[in-house]
C-alpha cells in the first residue's frame, strides 16, 4: 500500500513538472495579466452608463473568469482541466459601419468625471488586445501539450471578444473605420493570385541521401 502510494506521489510530481522554463515564466506573467484584466473590467464598470455596455462587461468578465480557472487549473496539475474550454459566441454580428465622420478632437482626461462609455470600452479593447498577444506568445512556449492546446483554443475566443468590443465602438462611432476608394482598394485585392498545386517532385530528386 505505501510503495503504491509512493508511485503515485512520483507520477504526480513528474506530471508537475512538465513545464519548460520558458512556459513557466510566460504563464506566471499570462495568469498575473488575466487577473489585472478582470480587476480592470470590474473597475471600468462603475464608469459605464450605457446598459448594453454593462451587459458586455458581466459576459465578457464571466467568460474571463471561466478561462483564468481551466487555465491555473491545467498550469498546475499538468493534466486537462475539469471542465471543458469554451467557444465564445458573439450574440449578435451588427454590420459594420464604413466611413469617417466628424468628431470632437481627442486628448487626455483632466479628471475621473470625465470618462464616458466611449473611453471604457476603449481600455476594455486594450486589454483584450494585449492579453490575445499574451495568449499567442505563452502558447508558443508552451512544453506542456495540455496547457499548449488550452491556450490555443482561447487565443481564437479573445479574438471574438475584441471583434465583439469593435462591433459595438463602430456602432456608436467611438470606432470609425476609414476606407480607400474603389479603384485603389480594387488594385490592391487584385494584386495577389493563387498559385497552381507544387508539382511532385522529379522521381530523381525523391530519397536523395544528403552527404
Amino acid at each position: 500500500m505505501q510503495q503504491q502510494t509512493t508511485a503515485n506521489n512520483n507520477a504526480q510530481k513528474a506530471m508537475n513538472k512538465n513545464h519548460g522554463g520558458h512556459e513557466l515564466f510566460d504563464m506566471q506573467e499570462l495568469l498575473n495579466c488575466s487577473i489585472s484584466a478582470m480587476d480592470q473590467f470590474m473597475i471600468f464598470r462603475q464608469y459605464a452608463q450605457d446598459q448594453e455596455l454593462l451587459s458586455l462587461i458581466d459576459k465578457q468578465y464571466q467568460f474571463m473568469q471561466s478561462q483564468y480557472n481551466l487555465t491555473a487549473e491545467c498550469f498546475k496539475t499538468g493534466q486537462e482541466p475539469s471542465q471543458k474550454t469554451s467557444t465564445y459566441l458573439i450574440k449578435e454580428v451588427t454590420p459594420t459601419v464604413f466611413g469617417m465622420k466628424q468628431s470632437s478632437p481627442k486628448k487626455p482626461i483632466q479628471s475621473l468625471a470625465d470618462v464616458n462609455d466611449a473611453g471604457v470600452c476603449g481600455f476594455m479593447q486594450g486589454i483584450v488586445k494585449k492579453h490575445a498577444s499574451l495568449l499567442t506568445t505563452a502558447a508558443l512556449e508552451a512544453t506542456n501539450p495540455v496547457v499548449r492546446r488550452v491556450l490555443a483554443s482561447q487565443v481564437q475566443n479573445f479574438i471574438e471578444i475584441s471583434y465583439e468590443l469593435f462591433l459595438y465602438q463602430n456602432k456608436n462611432a467611438y470606432y470609425q473605420v476609414p476606407q480607400l476608394n474603389d479603384a485603389d482598394m480594387q488594385q490592391i485585392l487584385n494584386t495577389f493570385l493563387p498559385i497552381a498545386e507544387t508539382p511532385q517532385m522529379p522521381e530523381s530528386n525523391k530519397g536523395t541521401a544528403l552527404h
